[in-house]
């Protein structure tokens, strides 16, 4: 059975907000700035801008994807972790972190620091 363009066209427009959403919320509550989520994301500020007011949607399968996919499932795993406690998050991604040689918070910026912060408190996160 073939599926119906306009269904099809609902559903990634639905994918695209829930994520879009999500990693907004996440980024807020984390305490990133605009300028912060924006390098994260590999986006401009103005395309952030226009993310929370809802003009703009991530495109599936780009980067900008697939890093905020990353960001939201590093704000959940942390979110867990301190059990919804916004400043002991925040405060995690302030802080000089040993293991990481970094402030995650720094680290976030790159895909290859972002991957690690995220491996790190998955592993984290699986101890606990």
């Amino acid at each position: 059975m073939q599926k119906h363009p306009a269904v099809e066209s609902d559903r990634l427009h639905q994918r695209q907000r829930i994520l879009t959403t999500a990693v907004i919320k996440a980024a807020d509550i984390m305490g990133l700035r605009q300028t912060l989520l924006a390098k994260t994301l590999g986006v401009s500020e103005s395309t952030v801008s226009r993310m929370k007011t809802g003009h703009y949607l991530l495109k599936e399968e780009s980067k900008e994807w697939e890093l905020a996919a990353l960001l939201v499932r590093l704000f959940r795993s942390l979110d867990a972790i301190v059990a919804g406690d916004e400043q002991s998050l925040r405060s995690w991604l302030q802080g000089y972190n040993t293991a990481l040689k970094e402030v995650p918070v720094n680290l976030i910026t790159t895909i290859s620091g972002l991957t690690k912060t995220v491996d790190y408190v998955d592993a984290y996160r699986a101890r606990v």
